[in-house]
């Protein structure tokens, strides 16, 4: 017998009794075993790596509460629910904190990111330091610059007008997030909508998105991380050479040279309830918290434009009604901004929560535990229940986004686009039914997820968004592109995989989302363009 049959004959001997110990514990003895899912999903979390790398989870995810229920179990040791008490009882608990899962998102440091920070003191001591930045009254100050962007922005617009090109707007919306959110974290102007000199920041943010939508998925499969790394062995030390380059150039000027987070998160915060005064952020622990918000920043803002854009352009009806009110509101191009007037759009609004309702930028599930990491929090008898379903400890939980917010039990037809489901009819009284069917709705809409860990960038979102989006409309008329580019970013009839709906923007799921389209042709409105000069 040669010496490879002996290692092969070996290894079945000792493998083969403890594969049988682990199916019949699957099978018989598992705490979750009475939980409906695929039957894959009961052995390995392979079923929902397999489904992350194709970018396809989310849809997975959704199919999967349409064959099986409420609660699937997804993985050996996790449980996804698509209903609003279950996203209450997760993500409105105190004793609930961020799954371990998310320590797989340690791609390039050992220091824990807000992102990813399980014990809830760190995490809270983080957020406090960062939360300062991108609250609502902190984006007043930093509104000059964001709109300075977003002129450049319509400048670029304008100038693919008078030259009647077609515009791949998921391209136009990321340049311009990353350029916002570079100012934001790093007081740098990254200039991606003009050069190409830092074109590698948006590409870095997807591909690094990706592989944490990957790992957290299948931890299991980061063991092959080396191998990745080899195929992105050009971009990601100049990801990383450019981010060490906007770091050198921040702390060489002032400290209150920009409005960004070595500004206001390096400064001691106070808690407004308590009156405790903490540190602020510094070192290492400061510019993780300022590349993660470049990665978070800068794709799931510009997603929720991307995805605005290509609603409108395939609803006649609802781009019409939101340009007269744009049009009707203000006066000129330099009178949009945040205040009264903006806030007074009230089907701008509208159409922003339908478009997030739709096409939620984070695709994934935010995974949830029992918190056992926080040395402050008492340990506690009380049971971890979810939806009436007694959880395990150790047990992962979590709603998918993209299923709640198409649950036809909150949203009726629930893949259609229609913004008006979120306003109070027009000069009449609304009824007891439908008024407490809004309030359904209001309560499982969660695109930022809910409590102390959900996205802290919602106001950063709704401004840019809103901003991006009325200036536009007052600048422009735009149109889908003529013949097949102008079908890139919906789905295709007859396909089988979950993206048939030709009207549905085609998210993939990298954590975030990535995207492709829609393909825009402009015209310049009037003579209102001249404002741009």
């Amino acid at each position: 017998m040669s010496t490879l049959t002996s290692y092969a004959t070996l290894a079945a001997y000792l493998l083969g009794p403890l594969m049988f110990l682990v199916l019949a514990y699957r099978l018989i003895t598992d705490p979750l075993k009475q939980y409906p899912g695929p039957t894959l999903a009961r052995f390995t979390d392979g079923y929902v790596g397999f489904h992350a790398v194709q970018k396809r989870l989310h849809i997975a995810t959704y199919e999967d509460h349409l064959k099986y229920g409420t609660v699937v179990r997804q993985a050996p040791n996790r449980l996804v629910f698509n209903t609003v008490t279950a996203l209450h009882d997760i993500y409105l608990n105190s004793r609930v904190t961020k799954s371990k899962v998310y320590l797989q998102s340690l791609l390039s440091s050992n220091q824990p990111s807000m992102f990813n920070a399980l014990d809830r003191t760190v995490h809270s001591q983080k957020r406090r330091a960062v939360g300062q930045l991108i609250t609502e009254r902190s984006m007043r100050s930093f509104e000059p610059t964001m709109t300075s962007q977003i002129r450049v922005f319509m400048q670029q617009q304008l100038a693919s007008s008078q030259k009647a090109e077609v515009v791949n707007m998921t391209r136009r919306c990321q340049r311009l997030a990353a350029d916002i959110v570079g100012h934001l974290a790093f007081g740098y102007e990254f200039n991606t909508q003009t050069a190409d000199t830092n074109a590698i920041i948006p590409a870095s943010m997807k591909w690094n998105s990706y592989r944490i939508s990957v790992y957290m998925a299948w931890p299991f499969i980061r063991v092959v991380d080396p191998v990745v790394r080899w195929f992105g062995r050009k971009q990601i030390p100049e990801f990383f050479q450019t981010l060490r380059k906007m770091i050198g150039t921040r702390m060489s000027k002032r400290k209150d040279a920009a409005h960004d987070i070595y500004d206001v998160a390096s400064e001691e915060v106070t808690d407004t309830t308590s009156g405790e005064k903490t540190a602020g952020l510094q070192g290492s622990d400061l510019w993780s918290e300022a590349s993660f918000l470049v990665m978070a920043g800068g794709t799931t803002v510009s997603t929720l434009m991307s995805s605005v854009f290509f609603y409108l352009s395939r609803h006649p009806q609802v781009y019409a009604r939101l340009a007269s009110e744009i049009r009707a509101v203000f006066s000129s191009g330099g009178e949009i901004a945040g205040g009264a007037q903006l806030s007074s759009c009230k089907y701008l609004r509208a159409v922003i929560d339908e478009t997030l309702r739709v096409a939620p930028p984070t695709t994934a599930t935010p995974w949830r535990e029992e918190d056992v990491y926080s040395a402050a929090l008492p340990p506690s008898d009380e049971p971890f229940v979810v939806d009436g379903h007694l959880i395990p400890r150790g047990t992962a939980v979590g709603v998918s986004l993209y299923s709640v917010l198409h649950n036809p039990a909150y949203f009726q037809e629930p893949f259609a686009f229609q913004p008006e489901r979120w306003l109070a009819p027009e000069g009449g009284k609304e009824d007891k039914d439908s008024e407490e069917a809004r309030a359904l709705m209001r309560r499982a809409f969660a695109p930022f997820a809910l409590g102390d860990r959900a996205c802290a960038g919602k106001a950063m979102a709704y401004l840019e968004t809103s901003l991006t989006v009325a200036k536009t409309l007052w600048y422009f008329d735009f149109k889908t592109a003529p013949g097949a580019a102008g079908k890139v970013g919906g789905g295709t009839p007859g396909r089988t995989d979950g993206r048939h709906r030709a009207d549905e923007y085609q998210l993939y799921d990298i954590f975030t989302a990535d995207h492709d389209g829609p393909n825009l042709v402009f015209r310049p409105r009037g003579e209102f363009w001249k404002e741009l000069e």
